[in-house]
């Protein structure tokens, strides 16, 4: 699997990502239709369009920190993943996993798992003593994931975008 940055200059002044690329992420958060429906994130979860993932990835990417990670996998987009090198609460000293999302056609094939180590690896390296993450209280099968993962329940509270309710976890990020 090859993660790369996409460059948030991309989209800043109003430009465009390429189109061959947003077709890839529609495609992808599209294939996720349960996830969809979960979150709300879209008016309509069944039809997800290309516009509508270019202005979600431009309010991720508005956050001074943040970044967005695409993994492929012999040439095809399987994932895709936002952090943020710091929470907006300045009281939280953790950088945030705002998403994980892997293609539909690609669940239980180990990329979710894999991008998810590469997060972690990128953060231990820069000095970074934890990690952490909201789940969806709604969102049995994610909470079960990352729990495998080594994330432990930290808290309960809405998200600050939203206002869902989430379950918050976190992950030591040890030497190694």
């Amino acid at each position: 699997m090859i993660v790369e940055a996409l460059v948030p200059k991309a989209l800043e002044d109003g430009a465009a990502l390429p189109g061959a690329l947003l077709t890839e992420l529609t495609a992808l958060y599209a294939s996720n239709a349960e996830f969809q429906q979960l979150s709300g994130d879209f008016p309509d979860p069944s039809d997800i369009r290309p516009e509508q993932v270019a202005a979600a990835l431009a309010d991720d990417l508005a956050e001074p920190t943040a970044e967005v990670l695409l993994a492929r996998s012999g040439g095809r987009l399987v994932a895709v993943a936002v952090t943020l090198g710091r929470h907006p609460d300045p009281a939280d000293p953790d950088p945030w996993l705002g998403l994980l999302m892997v293609h539909a056609d690609e669940h239980r094939t180990g990329h979710g798992r894999r991008l998810a180590a590469y997060v972690e690896d990128r953060f231990r390296t820069a000095g970074r003593t934890g990690l952490r993450l909201a789940v969806l209280e709604n969102n049995p099968k994610a909470l079960a994931f990352w729990t495998s993962l080594g994330y432990e329940e930290t808290a309960r509270r809405p998200d600050l975008t939203h206002g869902r309710p989430c379950v918050v976890l976190r992950k030591p990020l040890a030497r190694i």
